[in-house]
This record gives structure tokens, sequence and C-alpha cells, in this order.
């Protein structure tokens, strides 16, 4: 079984826009041609004509099966009316998780701007995941998202489950540690390439992974994720066969840590 925890349905290119309901479909297909299971959508903290809402997301995936939402928030724009539906969400199962975007936004995890948003998060068990490293955006100011800034969060909030998207990369070592050292602190490896991998950059981040599991232990805390359509799933895929690992820890990564964390009832897939 393959779980997937970081896709979007955004329209990256917008001089080529295509409709949610197409977003979907290709996403769909993408998964049904790599043997992919069931994706996570993270809605962005935008919303504009090329990045739908969560509302607009959740309504579209009602009759998926297959797919959940994880709903990005702006930690510039939410408002009281964006608390209230997030917590109505979170009360029907309607999301799965949220999403901040420390580097593409100005803020520290640690804003106590945020306090309402993790204390629903943890309320109702969901995973709060970040944004952590390089931007995809030039804008994007990495000062905000290097991953030891998570570390602050889950010291003080303990109970809340944590999800360092990406790695950090390209600070895996610091990101490292935070799994390490605290016991509600995931990451994915998510978004590592743009496309597909090279056979050099492959070798070079096969290496990266396995010293994070080395120095980390059993992999409990890693996520399969891809970044879809940023990152391709099928090299997604050979890339996780390159990994020197034995089966059983592979399938931690693949969906069974991701099946725990996010409550996903994988006997309906």
């Amino acid at each position: 079984m393959i779980i997937d925890v970081h896709t979007h349905i955004n329209n990256y290119h917008e001089d080529r826009v295509i409709s949610l309901e197409s977003s979907l479909n290709l996403l769909t297909e993408n998964m049904t041609e790599n043997n992919v299971d069931y994706a996570l959508v993270l809605t962005s903290y935008k919303v504009n004509e090329h990045r739908p809402s969560t509302t607009q997301v959740v309504e579209a995936i009602k009759d998926r099966n297959n797919l959940g939402v994880v709903s990005g928030i702006s930690y510039l724009h939410y408002d009281h009316r964006d608390v209230r539906i997030i917590s109505e969400y979170l009360e029907l199962g309607y999301i799965k998780g949220l999403k901040f975007y420390p580097g593409y936004e100005p803020f520290y995890p640690n804003d106590t701007r945020l306090k309402v948003m993790y204390e629903m998060a943890v309320e109702y068990d969901v995973p709060v995941m970040f944004h952590s490293g390089d931007t995809y955006a030039p804008t994007g100011k990495v000062k905000y998202s290097h991953p030891l800034h998570i570390d602050d969060l889950a010291v003080d909030y303990p109970d809340m489950k944590i999800v360092i998207c990406h790695i950090g990369n390209p600070w895996i070592k610091d990101c490292m540690e935070v799994v390490y050292k605290n016991d509600n602190v995931y990451a994915d490896i998510s978004g590592l390439v743009l496309g597909n991998f090279t056979d050099k950059f492959e070798r070079f981040m096969k290496k990266e992974i396995e010293e994070m599991i080395t120095y980390a232990g059993d992999p409990n805390y890693l996520l399969y994720g891809t970044d879809w359509p940023i990152s391709n799933m099928d090299s997604y895929l050979k890339f996780m066969d390159q990994l020197g690992l034995a089966d059983d820890k592979k399938e931690l990564i693949l969906w069974k840590n991701a099946a725990q964390l996010f409550k996903i009832d994988v006997t309906k897939l």
C-alpha cells in the first residue's frame, strides 16, 4: 500500500489553467498509474483563481474515497470566520490536518497568533504540517522556514503532532535532531526535486535519508510524500526503491505511519 501525504492541485503554471475537477482527475490518474492508494491534498495559504480554497476542495472530493484534505492556513490573513469553518470541518472529519507556510509568509512557527489553531489541532487530534527548508518561490524568506524553529513548538505543545515537510531540506541534519529529540514530531520526504530525480541527486539524497534513519532510529517518524505535481510520482517511487532499508521499514514510510498519524481507514481503500 502507498499513501502520499503531500500533494497539491494548484495551477503552478498560470498560463495553463485547468479546472479543479480536471486537477483532481489528473491527480487520481497519476495515483492509479503509480499504484498510490490514497493521497492528502494540501490547500494553499493563498486563495485565488489558481489556488482553490479548503471549502472548494472539501466539496470537490466528497465522492472520492481515496483523497483527503489538509487545510492550508494563511498566518497573515486568517480571521474569525476561518477559525469557525476550520473548527466545523474538524468536528465533521472533513479535514485531516492543518498546514502552515513559514518562509512563504513571514512568521516563525511559535508565533502566538497561531495559538488558537494549535489548540484546535490538539483538541481534535490532527497533525499540523509546516513548510520547511527551501521555498519554491524566490520571494520566500528561508530564515522563517528553518526546521530548528519547530523544536520550540514541539516543546511548548507536547500533545500536538507536528510534521516537518520536505525534511527541512537543505537543513536535513537539523530536522534529524528535531525528530529524534521530540516524540511528537514527524517529517515527510516530499518536494526534494522539481520533476524527476537525477542519478547524482538521487545518490546524494539516499545517503542523507539513510543517515537520518541511522541517527534517529527506526523510521516511525518518516512519511512518504511527493509534492505532486511539482515532483513526479514515478520518480519518487523509484527513489524509495533505492533506499537501503528492509521492507518492513519501507512499509512504515510508505503507508503505515501515515495511516496511523492521519487516522486513514485503510480497510476502505
